[in-house]
């Protein structure tokens, strides 16, 4: 990797801020309902633990614009993580909780930490100053830490304070054990993938990933489409697809993709059958539909069919690295999750492939199936792993020094 990595950096006895990715879901009670990203970085707070760091935490919990809402405290999370550390922290010693991200009160906090102690601040989105990159702002959290982690991929493609601006005010910038597991296997699937390289995209619209279908185009073996995006393709190719959710106004999109994947040698595969519903519910009709006849005007395609999930599964059999993102239908719904599930396992059945997973329903077809410890890598981040796959650069980590 070409940034610096926390195991570059001497901690010891080092004030180190870590940018972690805490935007964690909470019940009305306040209850972490998944709890997965604060997991996910436990292997780095838990190595600058362990080289007598003093640990301090930042993070954003949901979108409070710029001020304090109480149901968006990151103080539910310290319970959390004190049973996560347990292990490797002082029975004595607990996580402390910073009722400022800056300011004296959490400047006076951060001075008093002892090596092997960690603070966790307020939610830094409780300040303006946090999306806006406002340099005072980032100036402020930099004079918490002697060195700063960005352990939070999730955040990377925000050129916020605390990933951004806060880099131009500390000697040193790094990437957490996270961060560095995340660039290094989406880096690796963008340059010099094992071979053949299958894509799976899936999701409800053209115009949310088209730029990364254009950019794996001119990276990929193939190209398997599913989810609502499919019956957009499909209309490009001259099916009409009853009341199946469409983008009219990017067939012209849709055709341009298809037209660069067979002038790229890319297989370029869309459902070749479909469950179809009378309406959007659990307790909707359905029906199976193959061909490439025009959809019942009245029914709409609300998951793939069997003869898709074999033809997919096929290619993903075969491949030597796999990326999916998106779901191939309305996973949300039991009797529209088959497609997929049988997706998720298809993965897993390759165990001699790099799978690469990203995106919120993709991860919890993975769980939903059992087969989630059998994938090479679940990223963190939805946002920033699509806009890491398109080839554009992520503010959080450009900022990151150079080795």
């Amino acid at each position: 990797m070409p940034k610096l990595s926390i195991r570059d950096l001497d901690l010891t006895n080092k004030r180190v801020l870590i940018r972690v990715d805490f935007n964690v879901p909470l019940s009305k009670e306040g209850v972490i309902t998944d709890d997965t990203r604060i997991r996910e970085t436990i292997p780095t707070i838990e190595y600058a633990l362990r080289r007598k760091a003093c640990v301090i935490l930042a993070a954003h919990l949901g979108r409070p614009k710029g001020k304090p809402v109480d149901t968006m405290s990151l103080r539910p999370i310290v319970t959390r993580l004190r049973t996560l550390l347990d292990h490797v922290m002082d029975p004595d010693e607990n996580v402390a909780f910073a009722p400022d991200c800056v300011g004296p009160i959490a400047l006076e906090l951060s001075r008093n930490l002892e090596p092997g102690q960690t603070l966790l601040l307020e939610n830094l989105r409780f300040h303006a100053g946090e999306e806006a990159n406002d340099p005072a702002f980032a100036q402020q959290l930099a004079q918490l830490c002697d060195v700063y982690v960005d352990d939070a991929f999730g955040a990377a493609h925000r050129a916020h304070a605390s990933t951004e601006g806060i880099t131009h005010f500390v000697s040193q910038s790094a990437a957490g054990l996270l961060m560095e597991k995340e660039l290094t296997y989406l880096g690796k699937a963008v340059t010099e993938p094992n071979r053949p390289f299958v894509a799976i995209i899936g999701g409800a619209k053209v115009s949310d990933k088209i730029d990364v279908i254009d950019s794996l185009l001119g990276k990929a073996d193939a190209v398997l489409i599913g989810g609502a995006m499919a019956y957009t393709f499909l209309n490009a190719q001259g099916q009409t697809t009853g009341k199946s959710l469409t983008e009219l106004d990017k067939i012209d999109v849709a055709r341009a993709a298809l037209d660069k994947a067979e002038a790229n040698g890319v297989k370029f595969l869309l459902p070749v059958d479909h469950c179809l519903a009378n309406k959007f519910g659990i307790d909707a009709k359905t029906q199976l539909f193959s061909g490439t006849e025009p959809f019942p005007a009245e029914l709409m395609a609300l998951d793939i069919g069997p003869e898709t999930i074999k033809l997919f599964a096929v290619e993903i059999a075969d491949a030597a690295t796999i990326i999916w993102n998106g779901p191939m239908g309305v996973a949300e719904l039991a009797p529209f999750a088959k497609g997929t599930n049988a997706i998720a396992k298809a993965l897993a059945k390759n165990e001699d492939a790099i799978t690469i997973v990203g995106g919120g329903d993709s991860v919890a077809a993975l769980h939903n199936s059992g087969v989630a410890d059998k994938i090479t890598h679940i990223s963190t981040g939805g946002g920033a792993s699509l806009e890491f796959l398109e080839g554009k650069i992520l503010p959080g980590v450009a900022a990151l020094t150079d080795k």
